[in-house]
């Protein structure tokens, strides 16, 4: 059974700096893509960021230069380093794995972040 388990939200002031972690079991992905969603009250769910199997990554517009994404396949573990935090990055960040060689999908059960003096 594969289990996303994300950590790292809570509040923080704006500029300010997070990270965010999601740790997979169950499953060693080799052909994927594996990223960040956020939804903040009253809105659509936005990709934040992606990064596949190859490598290759994609931020949304909103956030570029200011969160990275990546992984340490040893540990099956994405990070999301977030800084210049500003209030409208405020939401509940949640983790996917779009496992392409299985053609399964796999979520976390999401974290808050919230961004406020």
């Amino acid at each position: 059974q594969v289990q996303l388990v994300e950590s790292g939200g809570g509040l923080v002031q704006p500029g300010g700096s997070l990270s965010l972690s999601c740790a997979a079991s169950g499953r060693i992905f080799t052909f994927y893509a594996m990223g960040w969603y956020r939804q903040a009250p009253g809105k659509q769910r936005e990709l934040v960021a992606r990064i596949t199997s190859d490598g290759n990554t994609n931020y949304a517009d909103s956030v570029l230069g200011r969160f990275t994404i990546s992984r340490d396949s040893a540990k099956n573990t994405m990070y999301l380093q977030m800084n210049s935090l500003k209030p409208e990055d405020t939401a509940v960040y949640s983790c996917y794995v779009a496992d392409w060689a299985r053609g399964d999908n796999y979520w976390g059960q999401g974290t808050q972040v919230t961004v406020s003096s």
